[in-house]
């Protein structure tokens, strides 16, 4: 299972009002190799909590924020 699923099911752990500790003894049982951490449940309830129910990805600093496609390449060499 990939991050962007458990995060899914973290979601759903949040939104059934189970807290962090049943979420983990829960993802645990589907996933017991590879279910998040404890402390990554726990930010993501924050981040929930917070009113922000995206499971994708925060902007990250350092990171360029226009995606460089070969569409504007081509575009920008050719202009």
């Amino acid at each position: 299972m990939g991050k962007k699923e458990f995060r899914v099911l973290i979601k759903y752990c949040f939104l059934k009002g189970k807290n962090t500790v049943e979420a983990k003894t829960w993802l645990d049982a589907k996933s017991p190799y590879t279910a998040p951490g404890k402390s990554t449940i726990k930010n993501w309830y924050a981040k929930f909590r917070r009113g922000d129910i995206s499971t994708e990805d925060g902007e990250c600093s350092g990171h360029p924020k226009e995606v460089v496609t070969e569409e504007k390449i081509i575009h920008k060499i050719t202009k």
